[in-house]
């Protein structure tokens, strides 16, 4: 027999933003309307609740500007289903049936764990704090704790409100009937306050958000080359990349350009100036992947991410091929292969990767020292050794799994 728990998982998910207050540092300009992560904070909103299977987003307003009709098109374009509402009624008749709903407060910024950790909920749940000065704390819950900006609730709840008198306050209201009703206080993490969670109302608050944001999503990454070199270097160009309203397929289109000079170099006899340029387009990828998982489109920061493979792979090729070309052994071109192999082939193994290990990133940074002192084909052994060694932890970490 099925659980309580177990059939709460099974209904449908809803999503209610509330987009009503106006911007402090922008009149006449609806916070939700406002750019955030190459988007409006409305879309990345959106994004969120897509990314943990919402089937419906209710967005909620009290005036309608051009902006925000954009804003709305643009996230409309989707899969997901998108309703502008203008009461609690109005949300009652158009939320789908038996789904729960989870809401987020006007002009909140948050991120993914957070909301899995909220959607992950039984039943109702209000996100909490118990520091009233927090950038999170929203509207007093009790003498100890402020809503944080997330809760889960009950279609009946929208039902509820759209009984009361119509001078009442929708977001306001709406968490008072959630907490009246037993819903489960769940605290704010620091550490998901350290990276981002919090509710702005400007234009100059979201800035710093989006730095924050950014932030945790680099820690996301667990391999050195990544986590300490380019996502960091990636988060100082995308802001600024956001800021001047550079398309977002602008640092892809550079790496692919800054590659393809990177090769020629090397086969130029340049090989040092050349890995150092691979090195440049491996930051305009980065950059293209982080803003893609940032929009939460996670399969093309994938996608970008083997460019940076395939980078790898070509560039080895090439300074094992001019190594060939100036020594006349086949050593370079030996080690080369062997460095690409047994890196593909550690990459393809199946576990946790460790902070330590090889990937593409990390062996192109290698190798690039070694080429810039004229010793390329010592710089080969070295990957290759590299791709070696993370190959063996990853054999020993499978079988320990085993």
């Amino acid at each position: 027999m099925e659980t309580d728990a177990m059939v709460a998982t099974q209904r449908a998910l809803c999503g209610l933003i509330f987009a009503v207050e106006e911007a402090q540092d922008r009149p006449g300009t609806l916070v939700a309307s406002l750019p955030f992560g190459g988007m409006t904070l409305l879309e990345y909103q959106i994004r969120l609740l897509a990314g943990i299977g919402a089937e419906q987003v209710l967005v909620a307003v009290g005036k309608v500007t051009p902006q925000f009709l954009a804003a709305i098109e643009r996230a409309g374009r989707g899969q997901l289903k998108v309703d502008i509402v203008r009461s609690a009624e109005e949300a009652a008749e158009k939320v789908l049936r038996d789904a729960d709903v989870l809401v987020l407060a006007d002009g909140l910024v948050t991120i993914d764990p957070v909301m899995e950790r909220m959607a992950a909920e039984p039943h109702a749940a209000l996100l909490v704090t118990d520091d009233a000065e927090s950038p999170a704390a929203i509207e007093r819950l009790d003498m100890r704790h402020c809503w944080a900006g997330i809760a889960r609730i009950e279609t009946r709840h929208l039902a509820h409100i759209a009984s009361m008198p119509e001078d009442y306050d929708f977001q306001s209201a709406l968490l008072r009937v959630a907490a009246q009703s037993g819903a489960l206080q769940v605290p704010l993490a620091p550490g998901w306050a350290r990276a981002g969670h919090a509710v702005e109302r400007s234009g100059e608050g979201l800035a710093t958000r989006n730095d924050a944001v950014l932030a945790a999503l680099s820690d996301r990454r667990t391999l050195w080359a990544d986590r300490w070199v380019f996502s960091r270097a990636a988060r100082f160009v995308l802001p600024q990349m956001m800021a001047r309203n550079i398309p977002d397929w602008a640092p892809l289109a550079a790496g692919g350009v800054v590659s393809v000079a990177a090769l020629l170099t090397v086969l130029s006899g340049w090989e040092g100036i050349g890995a150092v340029v691979a090195l440049l387009a491996t930051l305009g990828f980065a950059t293209a992947a982080s803003h893609a998982a940032l929009r939460g489109e996670e399969p093309r920061a994938r996608t970008i991410e083997l460019a940076v493979v395939a980078l790898f792979v070509l560039l080895l090729v090439a300074i094992g091929w001019r190594e060939f070309r100036v020594l006349g052994t086949g050593t370079s071109l030996l080690l080369a292969g062997g460095g690409v192999v047994l890196q593909l082939l550690a990459e393809r193994v199946p576990v946790q990767r460790r902070r330590w290990w090889a990937n593409a990133a990390a062996q192109m940074l290698l190798v690039t020292p070694f080429t810039l002192a004229g010793h390329a084909t010592l710089g080969l052994a070295a990957v290759t050794l590299y791709g070696l060694g993370t190959l063996t932890a990853a054999i020993e970490a499978l079988r320990g799994k085993a």
